[in-house]
């Protein structure tokens, strides 16, 4: 349906930064030893004063087995690569390993969730995963088959197989999927279950950061059936402070009619959908969909803690001026992003329902996995491909539905997924609801099978899961 994701590179990149990063207040205030790691928290020390323009080597430490010290010099190696994109400085702030783990208890206390962090390295000749979780001790492992050259080509070969359009109604797709499972999950999964994780947080290197790791398969089920999923581009430049949503009001704006582009005919039901009980919200449609009303409705309205966009997006590699959404009458840029004034009060949640990554861009997708950043929101739903009218709108219908029940937003996301790969939501399931009915262009989708991955995988929860 929508253009948005491709490179949300933009997105993420743009708005100051200033406010961001409140995940650095809400880490842990008191640490304690780690065990066996007193020349690891010197190490640790000496990171936290050194440049983070030039981070030392994560791979040397990795090598000697050091993964407490490993893991604050892999976020200032992504720091730098995001900082770069973005031109953005970051501050020169260190995370440790205990620090993180503290955060995630604190956030299993809040929700009832237990996630469990994933850093992804690819390097030439082996994958490195290390797991963090509340636990504290990380876990490193190292999966030598996964050489980066030989993963690289299994994930786009994965993204190409799941997006063809012959291939929808097939499971061509499986394969790779449990090959690309056996290499990025399986490793830890004792773990996991041990520990009993139901969210991961993936933070990820270069050529990882736009697959959809929901459509992952161990031959029996999903990845998505088994955790709440979400990505984020570093732990230090998250927000990682827990809102409950529950009684916050919707703000829908979006388009149906283009001058430059195709039609999108769900929009107007997709906005009124989500706006209806059990939400409170408002919707703009079409000519009240100006940047003018968005930024007066954000700063009059001061209880809207959740944007929605409903509209052609596209987001391209190379300079933030090449990448826009587009309203009504005029295309937001992301080198014009920082103008906006939603952070006052801060926009917990932005949902961008028209959606398009540029799949293989190392430049896209740091934008995608920078997007709640760059948008300076604490999270984000965008999609790394474009997804039919039909399927977004059941998505997007399901994923607010959830919303008002569940604890956190990754899990809203799954249960959207899971209803849609199990066909337990359709169209049909949107239009039983009270006053709403499609129009004739989407009557002939009514009966359109969303099991498939196409449907429902691209749409990934960027920024603070919870």
């Amino acid at each position: 349906m929508k253009r948005i994701a491709t490179s949300f590179s933009w997105f993420l990149a743009t708005l100051h930064f200033t406010g961001t990063i409140s995940a650095l207040s809400v880490q842990a205030q008191a640490t304690k030893p780690m065990s066996n790691n007193t020349v690891s928290n010197a190490l640790t020390q000496t990171i936290a004063q050194s440049p983070a323009v030039n981070p030392p080597n994560f791979g040397q430490a990795l090598d000697n087995n050091q993964v407490v010290e490993a893991v604050p010099l892999i976020e200032q190696t992504w720091e730098k690569q995001y900082q770069n994109h973005l031109d953005i400085n970051f501050p020169d702030q260190s995370i440790t390993v205990e620090e993180i783990a503290d955060t995630l208890g604190k956030i299993t206390n809040q929700t009832g969730q237990k996630p469990g962090l994933i850093y992804m390295v690819p390097r030439p000749q082996q994958l490195e995963l290390v797991l963090i979780t509340p636990e504290g001790k990380p876990i490193h492992k190292r999966v030598s088959a996964a050489n980066k050259e030989a993963l690289l080509s299994l994930v786009q070969e994965f993204i190409q197989t799941i997006t063809h359009p012959i291939r929808r109604h097939t499971k061509d797709y499986l394969p790779v999927a449990q090959q690309l499972y056996q290499w990025m999950i399986e490793p830890l999964e004792p773990y996991l279950k041990t520990q009993g994780i139901n969210n991961l947080i993936f933070c990820l290197g270069g050529g990882l950061r736009h697959l959809p790791f929901a459509a992952l398969h161990d031959g029996q089920e999903f990845l998505v059936e088994k955790y709440s999923l979400a990505l984020i581009p570093a732990f230090k430049l998250t927000d990682t402070v827990y809102s409950d949503l529950k009684n916050s009001d919707v703000l829908a704006m979006g388009a149906s009619e283009f001058n430059e582009h195709n039609s999108l005919p769900a929009v107007p039901v997709e906005l009124s959908v989500i706006t209806q009980y059990p939400w409170q919200g408002k919707s703009f449609l079409n000519k009240d969909f100006t940047l003018t009303n968005l930024q007066w409705q954000l700063g009059y309205h001061k209880n809207f803690q959740i944007l929605h966009l409903a509209t052609h997006s596209d987001f391209q590699a190379g300079k933030p001026n090449k990448s826009y959404i587009q309203f009504w009458n005029s295309k937001l840029t992301l080198d014009t992003f920082a103008e906006l004034r939603w952070h006052s009060p801060a926009v917990e949640l932005l949902v961008l329902s028209a959606c398009q990554t540029a799949i293989g861009d190392k430049e896209a997708e740091l934008g995608f996995a920078g997007l709640a950043v760059r948008a300076n929101v604490k999270s984000a739903v965008a999609s790394l491909w474009s997804v039919s009218d039909g399927g977004t709108l059941v998505l997007m219908s399901e994923f607010y539905r959830s919303l008002k029940t569940v604890p956190i937003k990754a899990e809203a996301l799954r249960q959207a997924q899971i209803g849609m790969l199990k066909q337990k939501v359709s169209l049909a399931s949107v239009t039983d609801r009270p006053n709403v009915s499609l129009p004739p262009e989407l009557a002939s989708l009514n009966y359109e099978d969303l099991s498939h991955p196409y449907y429902w995988a691209a749409f990934t929860v960027v920024g603070n899961p919870w």
